[in-house]
């Protein structure tokens, strides 16, 4: 958990590597992940880079891979899933030989593809050719014979003798079905009625040869006469992109070619099954290998980029490169690199040097799969600035607990309970769902805070003592009924007594008799205010301190006396003696005090009291009752309210002071030591970068405003004590939404218990347990969609607001940038999740 407390601390160093062993030390702080690059080459060209061939060629091994899995896919082959086993980045001759089995299977896959349409557009064109001399069977008669002469022959003169005769010619073919009623009107058209068309629409569909998409089609024969006519008709058909057939006007002629015609497609379906068949078994063989294949080739690419990231020496000799690490890793990074160059035999090691430098380092918070969703609700918000405290580490309890303080359900605490224990237990299993969609990845990566706000549900629905709207009698009332039913009848405003035989309270959480009582609402919207305002003043409370932790972190130690303390104080003198006064009067005032100054009819309430305490003003109590709870109290709040405002100027001049005060100082000390200075630097010696100074407050004032002018330090002052002073209020407001979501949860859940299934339980007979059943499906589906999902993501939601508004806006600036490490694993996941 030291990791989580606030950032690790980074390390900006330069490795050099001779070029033999870039490659595979690059690999190696790929697999280890630790390391996040500067690119030394911004002024140069994406396209001048050293390295950019290569990137080219896996760029092009990609593109083979891609066409590859596209056919594979299009036959319906699964690819293996090898996330238990992942390749590592292959080495030159591997590449080598990679990049020849690439290039032999796009190319016999070109090939089977080519010839594959090739014989299916033969196919269909036969098959076409058949289905046209079946189906004009019916078109000619024995008559009709005699006087009919194709125009299809190879005969011209017998043609055009013909039609001088006056017979007639005739065109056969197939269209497409959808373009048969405009084909039909412009042969009208052109003919002026004189072309008389007989088409018959093909029962089965026909498969396109590029597409595998079905074709409805439809033959025709158009009937003409004159060679003018014939001319135009082709044409038409051209434009139409139908198909046109020879058909014999002999009945044994077309018999004949279709026997021909069907032992051609006999022969051509078997050489086609054929193909299929080899097709199948070399995809089937590279389907085994091209997953590994695929991520052999994404790392090669990743190390190539990387490696236009290096700066080549004058030399042309080695390779330099700049990168930041945690400094926990630079053993793991040293061990990477010697690794790297003893895997090509390079006589000459790789060297790490860390270096100096102003420049702010990325935030790196490591985490684990329990912590990583509840880091990215703050990296969500903001990056944290570098070593700054990390609110994740207390987000991980504060957040499913005022989440359940909203949420508080017994029985819908359990389902969020069982949903993330599933996720939980069989996440093995789920990671490995690719194709879950956004949301499904969004539940996922959170199971582990589903499972938290379910079992800190299920604590505040028993504190609450609510069971889907219910109370359970675990350790007996401590009221008791004393009354008869006559007594009852004649007077329903009788009030319970407490149980003298009963010792104490009760044990733990409501007293089950709450839930028949008149009061009932009332009674529970006071307690759950209540308790919103005290963990909204904890909360915020501790928020605050924790900015004390950052000053000291820092070296700002002037920041915790001129911001933490009237901070503070201005919240506990204020909101916190209100907390303080709850807890008194919860004591004070309690059902066994017997005198009357102390009885619980004589309770003051907290807010009229502390709304006098702001305004100095007096309420006039009831008779025989006392305005305060106890002695001195009017002069402690007045002695209260005049040191919180006199923390408002302390906030707004305190730092701008401070900050005039170290300049005139600094200003005086410059021009005492500008001669040693001067020497020092007449010697040749190189003075300390100054925003690299370990104490914050002498190197850039108290807050870095050596630059800025005193007038916008004061508004910037200014802003800041009116936000915090205005903020303190309206936060402290905000916390009440755990008041209400609280009650709007709970009548949501006695509404739907009244209005939904408890119909069903009042119902008997046969009819009634068939009437049950259906109202109880009803219940569990509103319970699910509205309590459970509706009710859950509101109670979310207004939980991220508290944390990100209310409760780290005390101390978190999140002004950071992460650290991005190359990591071969976060390349992969990332473009799974593309």
């Amino acid at each position: 958990m030291g990791d989580m407390f606030r950032s690790e601390e980074m390390a900006l160093c330069q490795m050099f590597i001779q070029p033999e062993a870039a490659y595979t030390s690059v690999s190696e702080l790929g697999e280890t992940g630790c390391v996040q690059f500067r690119d030394l080459n911004v002024n140069v060209n994406a396209f001048q880079r050293k390295f950019v061939t290569e990137v080219r060629r896996c760029d092009e091994l990609e593109r083979k891979i891609r066409y590859i899995e596209t056919e594979i896919k299009k036959d319906g082959i699964v690819l293996p899933d090898i996330q238990d086993d992942i390749p590592r980045a292959p080495n030159p001759r591997e590449i080598i030989d990679l990049e020849a089995h690439l290039e032999k299977t796009e190319s016999e896959m070109i090939e089977l593809a080519q010839n594959e349409v090739n014989m299916k557009s033969n196919y269909l064109e036969l098959t076409e050719l058949r289905k046209v001399l079946e189906n004009t069977q019916g078109f000619f008669s024995d008559q009709e014979v005699l006087n009919l002469d194709s125009s299809n022959r190879a005969g011209g003169d017998n043609d055009a003798a013909a039609q001088h005769r006056g017979r007639l010619g005739f065109v056969a073919g197939v269209i497409n079905r959808e373009r048969v009623f405009a084909f039909e009107r412009m042969l009208w058209r052109i003919s002026r009625g004189n072309v008389f068309l007989k088409r018959s629409d093909l029962d089965e569909p026909l498969n396109d040869p590029a597409t595998g998409h079905p074709i409805y089609k439809t033959v025709f024969v158009a009937f003409f006469q004159g060679e003018q006519l014939k001319n135009r008709i082709k044409k038409v058909c051209t434009g139409f992109h139908a198909s046109l057939y020879p058909c014999p006007s002999s009945h044994n002629e077309r018999e004949e070619m279709v026997r021909n015609v069907r032992t051609r497609l006999e022969d051509l379906k078997l050489v086609l099954s054929q193909t299929e068949d080899h097709r199948s078994r070399v995809l089937a063989t590279v389907s085994k290998n091209l997953p590994s294949w695929s991520i052999m080739v994404k790392k090669m690419k990743a190390i190539y980029h990387t490696l236009n990231l290096f700066n080549m020496d004058v030399t042309k000799k080695c390779l330099i490169g700049e990168c930041w690490v945690p400094t926990n890793d630079l053993p793991v990074v040293q061990k990477a690199l010697s690794d790297g160059s003893a895997a090509v035999g390079s006589t000459i090691p790789s060297f790490l040097n860390v270096i100096d430098t102003n420049e702010q380092p990325p935030t790196f918070n490591r985490t684990n799969k329990f912590t990583r969703g509840f880091q990215n609700l703050i990296d969500a918000y903001g990056v944290a600035s570098y070593r700054e405290c990390n609110p994740a580490l207390y987000t991980c309890i504060t957040f499913p607990f005022l989440f359940a303080v909203m949420f508080g359900d017994l029985g819908h605490g359990l389902i969020l309970v069982l949903f993330g224990a599933w996720m939980v237990l069989c996440e093995r299993k789920l990671a490995r769902i690719r194709n879950g969609g956004e949301i499904w990845n969004i539940f996922f990566g959170g199971r582990y805070i589903i499972l938290l706000m379910g079992l800190f549900a299920m604590y505040t629905g028993l504190v609450y003592n609510d069971v889907f709207s219910k109370s359970m009698n675990l350790f007996g009332s401590r009221w008791f009924n004393n009354y008869n039913t006559s007594t009852v009848l004649t007077n329903p405003n009788l009030q319970l007594p407490p149980n003298s035989s009963a010792v104490g309270v009760y044990p733990f959480g409501m007293d089950p008799v709450w839930q028949l009582a008149d009061n009932k609402i009332i009674f529970l919207n006071s307690f759950k205010m209540k308790l919103s305002i005290i963990f909204g003043v904890l909360h915020m409370v501790f928020g605050v301190c924790m900015s004390v932790v950052n000053f000291t972190h820092f070296k700002r130690y002037a920041s915790i006396f001129l911001e933490f303390v009237p901070q503070i104080l201005f919240l506990l003198l204020l909101f916190g003696y209100m907390v303080f006064m709850m807890f008194f009067k919860w004591f004070s005032y309690n059902a066994r005090t017997s005198f009357q100054p102390e009885t619980p009819g004589c309770a003051p309430s907290v807010l009229i009291m502390f709304i006098n305490m702001m305004l100095f003003k007096n309420t006039e109590p009831p008779k025989g009752c006392n305005e305060f709870m106890f002695e001195s109290q009017p002069q402690l709040q007045k002695a209260f309210v005049l040191i919180a405002l006199c923390c408002i100027p302390w906030m707004l001049l305190g730092k701008p002071l401070y900050i005039k005060f170290t300049r005139k100082n600094k200003a005086h000390a410059n021009h005492n030591g500008q001669l040693t200075g001067n020497m020092e630097l007449a010697e040749g010696e190189t003075p300390l970068p100054t925003g690299f100074s370990g104490n914050e407050e002498n190197a850039g004032g108290a807050h870095g405003h050596d630059d800025e002018p005193m007038s916008e330090i004061y508004i910037h002052q200014a802003i800041h004590t009116i936000e915090y002073v205005l903020s303190t209020i309206s936060h402290t407001a905000s916390y009440l939404r755990l008041w209400a979501l609280s009650l709007a949860h709970a009548q949501l859940s006695e509404v739907l218990w009244q209005m939904v299934l408890s119909l069903g339980l009042k119902m008997s007979g046969v009819g009634g347990a068939i009437g049950l059943f259906i109202i109880f499906g009803a219940w569990c589906l509103f319970t699910l969609a509205i309590l459970v999902l509706m009710e859950g993501l509101s109670a979310f939601l207004h939980t991220l607001r508290l944390h990100w508004v209310e409760f780290m806006s005390k101390f978190y600036e999140g002004m950071g940038y992460a650290f991005q490490p190359f990591s071969f694993k976060a390349i992969l996941d990332g473009e799974e999740e593309e």
